[in-house]
């Protein structure tokens, strides 16, 4: 029976009064639904982290916080960034990187990239690297080219006890967003299957199927149980679904009733 990370980035939502009401709902709500296969995990905003895994630390609760970006660079003149050590510090164990609203409205390059996830290994945090193919690209028919090239340069100079310590999330950037068109778990595995095949060429069989490969994009109540039961999809990381934790904590039981439990 596989183990699956599910968890949800807040992106610039939820001032701290408004965070710590969610982990107060999730404190109440989550234990009562969650199985021992699944890993929550909550990426907040900065300002809001060392509250929340001061909060799960407090209350018991073995849920991962991370970062929502890091500056490649140790420490420095970079006017309004966040080092990897300052994250280390708030008790965050992962850090997101490389979100298409980041590559797009930043112009974050594969290259730059690739050095945050070095500079992440480096303090002891896990990236999670965020790859998807464009609504053109999709039509184009080179999503999987898109993707895994992607995903190479990520991981670029890597050994594989390194890459063992990356997730990479695959979110189609036609699926992201209110408007955005959810895969189906047939489009969702095609990609994931295609990036396994990827990190066992580069890293071999055992190393390429211990990468965790999480999908995320549109992922709702509706959609989660099947996406999750797909082969090489490791867990799902969620958007607005899971903004309110009732919403997370619904989509987490959906897993465990429609999934985990009827494959046990």
């Amino acid at each position: 029976m596989k183990h699956l990370m599910i968890g949800t980035s807040w992106k610039m939502n939820k001032p701290l009064s408004e965070a710590m009401a969610y982990c107060n709902a999730l404190a109440a709500q989550l234990p009562a639904v969650l199985h021992p296969n699944i890993q929550p995990f909550f990426i907040p905003p900065f300002t809001a982290i060392h509250p929340v895994n001061n909060f799960f630390r407090q209350h018991k609760l073995p849920y991962l916080t991370g970062a929502q970006n890091m500056h490649q660079q140790d420490a420095g003149a970079w006017t309004g960034e966040i080092s990897a050590s300052m994250i280390a510090e708030t008790g965050a164990t992962l850090v997101e990187m490389g979100h298409s609203e980041r590559r797009g409205a930043f112009n974050e390059t594969d290259a730059a990239i690739n050095t945050k996830v070095h500079t992440a290994l480096r303090h002891g945090l896990r990236p999670l690297v965020c790859i998807g193919d464009s609504a053109d690209e999709k039509r184009w028919g080179v999503s999987v080219e898109t993707v895994v090239r992607q995903m190479k340069i990520a991981l670029f100079g890597l050994s594989a006890e390194q890459a063992k310590q990356t997730l990479i999330a695959y979110e189609p950037i036609w699926a992201i967003g209110e408007h955005g068109t959810p895969a189906t778990p047939e489009q969702a595995a095609e990609i994931h299957q295609a990036l396994r095949a990827a990190l066992c060429a580069l890293y071999g069989h055992d190393a390429g199927q211990q990468i965790g490969l999480l999908y995320g994009g549109s992922v709702n109540l509706q959609n989660c149980a099947e996406l999750a039961s797909q082969e090489n999809i490791d867990g799902l990381f969620i958007g607005r679904s899971a903004w309110d934790a009732a919403g997370y904590c619904a989509i987490v039981q959906r897993v465990v009733q429609d999934f985990i439990t009827k494959a046990q």
